[in-house]
């Protein structure tokens, strides 16, 4: 890997986490002025509810997409973690391949919802839905490339698959 590519990995990896940590952020204090302006001045807020929300939809989706590591996943691996290394890298193969044709599948109807729902909007803020649910359109890209990737690496040799840092 060169070095002008190392340091933008870094630097959209830390734009990933400052985006997901904004987004908390904002979904905390909505979620606080939304208890203060019901419980203390008897005057509920319903924008705050569609703050948060948003936020917590593109938080999960976001992080997911562009946040956690591979590794990160939390896994059912029992007969994963007592098989050989050979049998690991077929299981990782398998596993991505499966997941990244699941999602290229889905692509072409998740577009045709996302971008069905810019007829309705929500509430308060009168926000067109496409915009709340396009997050879920980079959610599948980021998923299949980082599932290329790691099908990618399971077909490389070990010693070249363990020089490459774990996608992102």
């Amino acid at each position: 890997m060169t070095p002008r590519l190392a340091r933008l990995g870094a630097w959209l990896d830390r734009f990933a986490n400052v985006v997901a940590a904004l987004l908390m952020a904002t979904m905390f204090v909505s979620f606080l002025l939304q208890i203060t302006f019901r419980y203390v001045f008897n005057a509920p807020l319903g924008w705050t509810e569609e703050v948060t929300v948003l936020c917590w939809v593109w938080v999960v989706l976001w992080g997911a997409g562009f946040v956690l590591k591979d590794a990160d996943e939390i896994r059912f691996d029992i007969i994963y973690a007592i098989v050989g290394p050979r049998a690991q890298r077929a299981f990782r193969a398998v596993y991505s391949i499966a997941f990244m044709v699941l999602l290229a599948v889905s692509l072409p109807a998740a577009w045709s919802y996302v971008t069905f729902m810019k007829r309705e909007h929500t509430a308060y803020l009168r926000m067109p839905f496409d915009i709340l649910y396009s997050i879920y359109i980079l959610f599948v890209v980021a998923q299949i490339l980082r599932h290329a990737l790691i099908a990618w690496r399971a077909f490389s040799p070990p010693l070249a698959a363990a020089a490459v840092e774990e996608p992102r």
